[in-house]
């Protein structure tokens, strides 16, 4: 059996390609953490824009289960970032 098609989620903006990191260091030499567009978006419209996962789950086209679930990996990784320093990178696709 193989996986359901991954549903074509709406992102806003363009950050493919760009890098968030602390200042001093150059990126090569710090851990570098993926940090997908879709997490990013859902960050974006709960938590900068303060939308409910509802609201987020309608304005990019998935479930508000969807989002609960790119939260959770989003928050994640941003922690882990500020925490041990690391970069993080942003990417299209998973």
């Amino acid at each position: 059996m193989s996986p359901r098609l991954k549903k074509k989620r709406c992102c806003e903006g363009d950050f493919c390609g760009q890098a968030f990191k602390p200042v001093g260091l150059p990126l090569r030499k710090l851990d570098q953490i993926m940090l997908y567009r879709d997490e990013l978006e859902a960050l974006k419209l709960c938590d900068f824009e303060g939308l409910t996962q509802e609201q987020a789950g309608e304005r990019m086209g998935v479930s508000r289960g969807t989002i609960q679930r790119l939260l959770t990996g989003a928050r994640k990784k941003v922690a882990e970032a500020l925490v041990i320093g690391a970069a993080l990178v942003f990417s299209e696709h998973a």
